[in-house]
């Protein structure tokens, strides 16, 4: 698989585009600011997006949704729980941000399903705490893990919605459903492994007793 990082807005959020290797078909994951720019990179692909996938709705992660979605015509996959909030987006923006453009998404999800998409099979897991319907997208020897889990840090909890037992207790899903090797492309900083948070992460100790 290909995976693509186009980092976006004040922010420093991480936008992934990814495809199978090879394809002519692309996936946009958590496209959240800075829409020319990734029109300019979906185009220069010369792929057509299949679908735009949603780990969670803070603002941060889908400024860009409603344009893209309107340039691309693909389906917005939104986590189920989440959905007033993209239909409502600027009531949930931070003072000093945006005007961002809200979305009624085309499909929703909740964890449990099994996506094919632009030749790339994606299970989708339920990975609450950072936000209540946060999830992730696991396919091949990746998972997209939106705000979860960093290199060294872990999504904070201080937002409405968050709690740090829930997060910590996603985490745990994630290392037990996924090998160690796999990759993890987050929502800010740097690509890691689940192995290598699992030894090193300071968060995560209190996960091994």
């Amino acid at each position: 698989m290909e995976a693509r990082c186009f980092t976006v807005g004040p922010l420093q959020e991480n936008c992934w585009i990814v495809r199978a290797a090879g394809s002519d078909r692309a996936l946009v994951i958590d496209p959240g600011d800075e829409a020319g720019r990734l029109i300019a990179a979906v185009d220069e692909l010369a792929a057509g997006v299949d679908a735009i996938l949603l780990t969670h709705t803070h603002f941060d992660h889908v400024g860009a949704v409603a344009a893209l979605a309107r340039h691309t015509r693909a389906p917005v996959y939104c986590p189920e729980l989440e959905v007033p909030v993209l239909q409502d987006i600027q009531r949930y923006t931070f003072p000093g941000f945006g005007p961002l453009e809200p979305y009624d998404p085309e499909e929703t999800v909740a964890g449990g399903e099994r996506l094919d998409l632009a030749g790339l099979e994606l299970d989708v897991i339920f990975t609450p705490g950072h936000s209540p319907g946060h999830v992730s997208y696991a396919t091949e020897d990746v998972v997209l893990s939106g705000d979860v889990l960093f290199a060294g840090s872990v999504g904070r909890t201080d937002l409405p919605g968050g709690d740090h037992a829930t997060l910590l207790r996603s985490i745990a899903t994630l290392l037990d459903a996924l090998p160690d090797e796999t990759r993890v492309l987050p929502g800010h900083m740097g690509a890691t492994t689940l192995g290598r948070e699992r030894a090193t992460n300071p968060f995560l100790h209190q996960l091994a007793h």
